[in-house]
């Protein structure tokens, strides 16, 4: 198995090659292991797959549930993991950089931070604190022995917030904070991207799902990074369930079952560490 340091070192030098890299999300072992397979780069947690695998919505799972899950994918291959690890479960700027510590010792290479309080009635940090907690973060990150890339998420657009505005102005100082790699979730176009890529100069990462119909040529000549596809992986999945258990329930037949990936082409893919 690879170190935590060469994992943190390869992922570091995956921002800084020309292009663009697609970084999907698993949500449990065995999905990790599927896209290693398939000749990935690196790995992302995402929250609500996670969350949706336990049964429970996004937002519902525990720290310590959230870091056991961490370490799990971080040993499942050789592969760098970065983590959602949502507002790192703490209002407070020096509690928020303790998940970093955390995260680090999961074996993580990466994680993010974002602004998003979940406190419906303030659901987006202030200005001031949204930035000092990205700046407790980075400190911790920096206090670490390897290169651990921290990604700072502004999350307006994603909350019906839509201040395309804002979200420069936040993801610019999450910059000037020390931020590695800035994410904005829910960009709709092409212009937007470069709208937004145009007003930093670190790595920004795109949630491709959003924009529908885009390649990552198109992502990538608009100046993306890294391209993550957040929980669409896991509610892929989830759709598939559905409409195989629907056709069942409803229809009596079993024709979903008529195409399946071998059970021989699983476990070569699952043996690809």
């Amino acid at each position: 198995m690879a170190t935590q340091m060469e994992k943190a070192e390869r992922f570091k030098a995956l921002h800084a090659r020309e292009g663009a890299f697609v970084i999907p999300n698993p949500w449990d072992v065995g999905s990790a292991r599927l896209l290693a397979g398939l000749g990935f780069e690196a790995l992302a947690t995402t929250s609500v797959g996670f969350a949706n695998s336990l049964g429970r919505s996004d937002g519902q799972v525990t720290l310590s549930e959230l870091m056991e899950h961490c370490r799990d994918l971080s040993e499942a291959t050789d592969l760098p993991v970065s983590a959602d690890l949502e507002n790192c479960f703490a209002d407070d700027p020096a509690q928020a950089a303790e998940t970093i510590g955390l995260a680090a010792r999961a074996g993580l290479v990466g994680g993010s931070i974002e602004d998003y309080s979940g406190d419906p009635s303030n659901p987006i940090y202030d200005f001031a604190l949204a930035v000092e907690r990205v700046h407790a973060a980075v400190e911790a990150a920096r206090s670490l022995d390897f290169p651990f890339t921290l990604t700072a998420r502004a999350e307006n657009l994603l909350r019906g917030r839509l201040d395309l505005d804002d979200t420069i102005r936040r993801l610019q100082a999450f910059e000037a904070a020390g931020a590695d790699v800035l994410y904005a979730p829910a960009l709709t176009t092409l212009d937007e991207v470069r709208l937004v890529t145009g007003a930093l100069s670190k790595p920004l990462n795109v949630l491709a799902t959003m924009l529908k119909g885009v390649t990552v040529a198109q992502l990538a000549d608009a100046g993306a990074r890294r391209i993550s596809v957040g929980g669409s992986l896991a509610r892929a999945a989830i759709t598939a369930l559905l409409r195989a258990g629907m056709e069942m329930r409803d229809g009596g037949s079993f024709e979903w079952a008529s195409n399946l990936t071998s059970g021989a082409d699983v476990s070569e893919l699952l043996g690809a560490r």
